[in-house]
């Protein structure tokens, strides 16, 4: 039967916002120890709102990418590299991820599997809250939210 009321999430909707929801808590726990690296304060704004109560470290903060890679790699033996995946966060996805080589391979399971969740619905973390209010349905839940 199809779906047309898109207030009812449809059964490949939950699916994928179940899947989406393992992702983000497994990413949750690896931020309690481990920062998270986005491009901006909305970016890190979403990623508090979906329960990740870790260290969220921004790119705009008034350095250049090589000064912010040299600063990072100064101070956190490893990251997780989070920009959005439009064309601008893809740009500086390459370049940091050649400047901080070495300190975020491990994680990179993490964008991977946010891009392909996202599909085509958003190209950036900022949307993800609202892409998984709409794929749940209402009331979105944080990692500690969920009664697990």
């Amino acid at each position: 039967m199809l779906n047309t009321d898109r207030k009812i999430p449809s059964a490949d909707d939950e699916e994928r916002a179940s899947r989406l929801r393992e992702v983000l808590d497994a990413l949750c726990e690896v931020n309690r120890k481990i920062p998270v690296i986005v491009e901006g304060k909305n970016d890190a704004q979403a990623l508090k709102k979906l329960g990740l109560s870790g260290m969220i470290i921004t790119m705009n903060r008034g350095l250049g990418l090589y000064d912010f890679s040299e600063d990072i790699m100064s101070k956190y033996p490893k990251v997780v590299l989070l920009p959005d995946w439009d064309d601008k966060g893809e740009m500086l996805y390459s370049t940091l991820s050649g400047n901080l080589r070495g300190h975020y391979e491990d994680f990179t399971v993490f964008r991977g599997m946010l891009r392909a969740l996202c599909q085509k619905d958003i190209k950036d973390i900022e949307g993800i809250p609202r892409l998984l209010q709409r794929l749940e349905g209402p009331g979105p839940k944080g990692c500690d939210e969920q009664g697990r």
